[in-house]
């Protein structure tokens, strides 16, 4: 089955950190990453800074374009950051990747998906 992690926190939160405390964080990437490559294809993203979105709401009748709206639309302090997607047999076994990068600064989530298609960066 496929699962996702999904990683929530405040933005920000990661540059106020000591140079060492970041490097551990990133290390424990790094590790997850090593992990997920050993077991066969996985896929992962760092989501930019939430002022470099936009949020399109449904169009409203009569044939109007979508209303654009910049930012995220959810105001909370925590924000989507970014996410792995890898196969696994079981939860159990995504719950052990997933601890390689907990930490205080983050929340975890974790999903099981349905792909519904579409390939990124293959072959890279």
């Amino acid at each position: 089955m496929q699962y996702s992690i999904l990683i929530y926190g405040a933005e920000g939160v990661f540059d106020r950190l000591p140079q060492d405390e970041q490097n551990a964080l990133m290390n424990s990437h790094i590790e997850l990453q090593e992990a997920l490559k050993a077991r066969g294809k996985f896929a992962t993203a760092k989501l930019m800074p939430t002022q470099n979105s936009v949020t399109i709401k449904p169009k409203m009748g009569g044939g109007k374009k979508p209303f654009v709206i910049d930012g995220p639309y959810a105001e909370t302090k925590e924000q989507f950051l970014g996410f792995y997607v890898m196969e696994c047999d079981t939860l159990e076994e995504v719950i052990e990747l997933a601890n390689k990068i907990s930490s205080p600064s983050v929340t975890l989530e974790i999903r099981p998906i349905a792909w519904v298609g579409g390939v990124l960066g293959e072959g890279e």
